[in-house]
């Protein structure tokens, strides 16, 4: 194994008896505590938030936190915030439903189903408004556009 390595025999049993350092003692008290943090949190909680919540006795750098957080595979929930996509209260006419959940058709265009989403990009929100014949499920439509005008 030694060969296969391209250590010494000597070295090997050296490293074998050394006792663990007092840097990897301290990491290992450290990173059970981040865990703990962490777990508290309910896994929201990144390096700065743990690096404050740390105890007296146990401070440590951001970048400390941080590289053990890493080297652990230790990672905050990304919570995104709230937005309101879709405004109901409008005084608009609505088209009345008039399918009511039957979607079973005999030909073709005889009832078309329209649908809109959204697509996150990089660049924001990207809506798509689609209509679907409901005898091949083909999309008869189709049309994007950077903001939900109507």
């Amino acid at each position: 194994m030694c060969q296969a390595l391209h250590i010494s025999r000597s070295g090997y049993y050296a490293y074998i008896k050394r006792p663990e350092s007092k840097g990897s003692v301290e990491n290992r008290k450290l990173l059970d505590t981040i865990r703990n943090i962490h777990h508290e949190s309910r896994k929201i909680y990144r390096s700065p938030q743990i690096t404050k919540n740390l105890p007296p006795d146990q401070k440590a750098s951001r970048g400390r936190v941080a590289r053990l957080m890493q080297e652990n595979g230790i990672q905050s929930k990304v919570v995104k915030k709230y937005k309101a996509t879709t405004n109901s209260k409008h005084n608009l006419p609505v088209a009345d439903n008039l399918l009511n959940q039957n979607f079973e058709t005999k030909k073709p265009r005889e009832k078309w189903l329209a649908d809109i989403t959204y697509i996150p990009t990089d660049e924001g929100r990207l809506y798509l408004a689609g209509v679907m014949d409901l005898h091949g499920r083909e999309i008869v439509g189709w049309a994007m556009d950077s903001r939900m005008k109507a």
